[in-house]
C-alpha cells in the first residue's frame, strides 16, 4: 500500500447495517484481545520473575501496553460516533507505540551490556509459542474490519497486535537459542529490529497516518482482490 492511499480495501461505503457489524466485530475482536493479553501479561511476568529473565518481564509489560491500545479502539467503537474519536484514540496508540519502542530498547541495550540476561523458561517458550501462533489472526481480523470500515485507529492497533506478534517471535527464539546453544545476544538484537519498526509506527499514528508501508504490512495481501 502507498503512502496517502485509503485505509479501506473497497470503494463502495459500507450500508448502515454493515457498519453496525463492523463495529460489534471490531468490539469483539479487541475484548479477545485484552483478556488475551491479561493473561499472556500476567504469566510472562511471573515466569520472568521466576527466572530473572529481563526479557520475558519486558514482554510482559509490553502485553499491557498492548491491552491499553486494545482498550483505546474498544472504548472509541463504544461511542455513539466512533469516527468522532478517530484522532484522539490514534495519539492513545501512539504514545502506546513510543512506550513499547522505549522499554523494549532500554531492555535490550541492557540484555547487550550485561546488566540483565534472558534464562531458561518452559513456561516462557510454551506463552512466547502460543502468541506467535494466536496474534496474527487477531491481528488480520482487526486490520480486514478496520480497512472496510474506513477505520485508521483499528488498522493502527492491528498493526501493534503484529508488531507484538514479531516481538513474541523474538523473544521465543532468544530463549530457544539461549537454552539450547547459549547466544544470549539473540533475544536482544531480534528486538532492537523491531523497536525501530514501533517508533516509526508510533510517529505514523500520531500524524494520522495509519497506511503508511510498515512491517506491519509485509503479511498483508494488499493486491489480493479478496481483501
Amino acid at each position: 500500500m502507498l503512502r496517502g492511499h485509503p485505509v479501506t480495501a473497497t470503494t463502495a461505503q459500507p450500508t448502515e447495517q454493515r457498519r453496525a457489524l463492523l463495529h460489534k466485530r471490531i468490539r469483539l475482536i479487541v475484548a479477545v484481545t485484552i483478556g488475551y493479553n491479561l493473561i499472556e501479561a500476567v504469566v510472562a511476568i511471573a515466569a520472568g520473575t521466576a527466572a530473572s529473565s529481563g526479557a520475558l518481564i519486558g514482554f510482559g509489560l509490553d502485553s499491557t501496553i498492548e491491552v491499553l491500545s486494545a482498550a483505546a479502539v474498544a472504548w472509541q467503537f463504544t461511542r455513539r460516533d466512533p469516527e468522532r474519536w478517530e484522532k484522539g484514540t490514534l495519539r492513545v496508540i501512539a504514545v502506546a507505540f513510543f512506550a513499547l519502542a522505549l522499554y523494549v530498547g532500554a531492555n535490550s541495550i541492557l540484555a547487550l551490556t550485561g546488566v540483565v540476561e534472558a534464562e531458561h523458561s518452559t513456561v516462557g517458550i510454551v506463552l512466547t509459542a502460543l502468541s506467535v501462533a494466536i496474534m496474527p489472526f487477531l491481528s488480520l481480523a482487526e486490520r480486514r474490519t478496520g480497512r472496510e470500515l474506513g477505520s485508521a485507529t483499528a488498522v493502527a492497533d492491528s498493526k501493534q497486535t503484529l508488531i507484538c506478534t514479531y516481538l513474541s517471535a523474538a523473544v521465543l527464539i532468544g530463549l530457544l537459542l539461549n537454552s539450547l546453544l547459549g547466544w544470549w545476544w539473540a533475544d536482544p538484537i531480534a528486538a532492537l529490529v523491531i523497536v525501530a519498526f514501533a517508533f516509526r509506527e508510533g510517529i505514523e499514528a500520531w500524524k494520522g497516518d495509519a497506511c503508511a508501508t510498515s512491517v506491519g504490512m509485509l503479511l498483508d495481501q494488499d493486491d489480493d482482490p479478496e481483501s
